[in-house]
């Protein structure tokens, strides 16, 4: 905390990002991998290396997740622990095992196909005292997004940004820097596929975490990609679903007040005809409906977070 001194007027002290605790600097590397043999062991030791260059203590974990190409076997190899699943069973399984298995109170995660630049990562780190959470943003000189993929990711981010009431330029990267114990506290919430990261920057942004993003490149992957188009979807209502969760009225005030302006619209209408329909009475009927129930989970919103806290 800086304090300025006034010798009239006494002190104006800065109020900075308030944590329960100072927290070391050692940190566990999540890499979560599934078939990425011909990748993982250079991604690994581009991780070693940068890592060696900072002062944080580090150890390094790789989740392999099932796969079917020795990628376990070329990941052990460089010398870090390897987790491995004897099936797959998902990139929000592999970091959730990874994490239970870490040794230290910072969690980084990054990817096993060469699209994060290791050398991002010390950029995230010098951040961590006044975080709990550090996001690579793929907003660099270089991001080698295919193209067919940025549409939904920019109506994804800019939805996603309104519902959370803040500025989130990159909703589901895989490099970020996190405390372990916010993701505890959110580990009930977190699914097994890729929507973990989406899910954690929604819980950490809508309940005021200390969250930074910094701009870094990505690269073309190596190999090929799991996101599927249908994952558009599932990311769709993964966004609608935690905000429900935590702040519901940012869905269903919006919802109500476009059934009543339905609704408004109809009325005047039938009052030019000097008939007044059931659908205008409907719309009105049905935003009250949609609002009760907004401010109804709201109420249990809040009470539920008030009990985890």
């Amino acid at each position: 905390m800086s304090i300025v001194e006034f010798e009239r007027y006494g002190t104006i002290e800065e109020i900075g990002e308030v944590h329960n605790r100072k927290i070391d600097q050692a940190v566990s590397v999540i890499i979560p991998a599934f078939n990425e043999a011909a990748h993982v062991a250079d991604q690994i030791r581009a991780v070693q290396q940068v890592m060696k260059e900072t002062a944080w203590d580090f150890e390094i974990i790789v989740v392999d997740d099932g796969s079917t190409d020795g990628t376990a076997q070329r990941a052990a190899e460089t010398g870090v622990r390897v987790l491995r699943h004897k099936k797959n069973r998902g990139y929000g399984a592999s970091l959730k095992n990874g994490i239970a298995a870490s040794a230290y109170d910072w969690i980084l995660i990054t990817d096993a196909d060469g699209t994060y630049p290791a050398s991002s990562i010390p950029a995230l780190l010098e951040r961590a005292d006044s975080n709990e959470m550090v996001v690579g943003a793929r907003t660099g000189q270089t991001v080698k997004i295919p193209l067919v993929r940025r549409p939904a990711k920019w109506f994804l981010g800019r939805l996603a940004s309104y519902l959370a009431g803040m500025n989130l330029p990159d909703l589901n990267s895989g490099l970020r820097l996190m405390r372990k114990d916010l993701i505890q506290r959110y580990v009930h919430l977190l699914p097994s596929g890729f929507s973990f990261t989406t899910t954690i920057t929604l819980a950490s942004a809508c309940n005021d975490h200390p969250l930074e993003y910094v701009r870094i490149n990505y690269l073309a992957r190596l190999g090929e990609s799991k996101i599927r188009p249908r994952h558009a979807y599932d990311f769709l209502m993964l966004i609608l679903r935690v905000i429900v969760f935590f702040n519901p009225l940012k869905v269903f005030l919006p919802v109500g007040a476009a059934l009543a302006v339905v609704g408004l619209a109809k009325f005047i209408y039938d009052v030019t005809l000097d008939n007044l329909s059931e659908t205008a009475v409907l719309c009105f009927l049905s935003a009250l409906v949609v609002w009760s129930v907004g401010l109804l989970a709201d109420q249990n919103a809040r009470i539920a977070m008030h009990k985890r806290s």
